[in-house]
């Protein structure tokens, strides 16, 4: 089967609804909707959180990264890093664990490697859009945040099919924008239970329409994306800005501009960044 034929077969059956996940991503899905669940209260989620290692470790250092510790007061267990950082934040961190084991399966080193910078593109585009929500265009910050954490939700899956399509991604062009990013896209943050919001905002991401300063959510994602220090290894959108393009993206922001924000914000951005990592 060749690549085109192989990433049509993979968006037939994502378009239908036949997405195939493996044991461990199936455990933390559970895991996300009790979470979910109204009647989950602090102590339950503790629980619930310290049954997933990688989960409990990513929400106790992100309670205590710069953006949820400006005090520099450090919390030690699960329970007080729930109590911080709140449930949608805990959604949000169990969304990027389900993220990563969808690729846990790579075993190719080329294929590993890719598998890492997509991740590292991430959870950089997660850090600046919870930064640039809260300073820039006030949408609500937490919301950024896990719209950067899942964008590229459909690219990890990709990753995870790589096994059963030997040489799925060699020489990938503009394949992936012409036949998969969109159909299994989409079909990835449904069954993720994405609200509607962030996959409106990752619509307007595929789309690649947006407005400066912004004013959405999806122009925020858009311009943390842009501005992402590591590049997504999938492809360079087309009207998306370049690298050298993005470090000239400025503007006014009440009394300073945007690279004044993201200068006072750097430390935030990287403890976000490293924490999600």
């Amino acid at each position: 089967m060749d690549r085109l034929h192989a990433l049509q077969t993979i968006a037939a059956e994502a378009r239908n609804g036949e997405l195939v996940f493996a044991t461990n991503v199936e455990a933390t899905l559970k895991l996300q909707r009790a979470l979910a669940d109204p009647d989950c209260h602090v102590e339950a989620a503790a629980r619930l959180v310290q049954a997933e290692p990688l989960l409990a470790a990513r929400t106790v250092a992100i309670a205590n990264s710069a953006a949820y510790n400006p005090a520099g007061s450090e919390v030690t267990n699960v329970g007080a890093a729930v109590q911080r950082v709140g449930f949608r934040t805990v959604g949000a961190l169990a969304a990027a664990v389900i993220t990563r084991q969808l690729a846990s399966q790579v075993q190719d080193p080329q294929l590993r490697a890719k598998a890492d910078q997509l991740w590292q593109h991430s959870a950089n585009v997660a850090a600046l859009a919870q930064v640039l929500a809260r300073r820039v265009s006030r949408v609500d910050a937490d919301t950024a945040m896990f719209a950067g954490i899942v964008h590229e939700v459909g690219g990890f899956y990709l990753l995870s099919r790589v096994p059963e399509f030997p040489g799925l991604l060699d020489d990938f062009t503009d394949d992936w924008l012409d036949h998969g990013e969109v159909v299994i896209g989409r079909a990835v943050l449904l069954k993720l239970g994405v609200p509607a919001p962030v996959t409106g905002a990752i619509e307007a991401l595929w789309n690649g329409m947006r407005a400066l300063p912004p004013e959405t959510l999806g122009d925020t994602l858009l311009l943390a994306n842009d501005l992402a220090s590591v590049p997504s290894p999938f492809h360079h959108r087309p009207g998306a800005a370049n690298a050298s393009a993005a470090a000239t993206v400025d503007f006014a922001v009440g009394d300073g501009t945007l690279a004044r924000v993201l200068e006072e914000s750097k430390d935030e951005i990287r403890s976000l960044a490293a924490a999600l990592s």
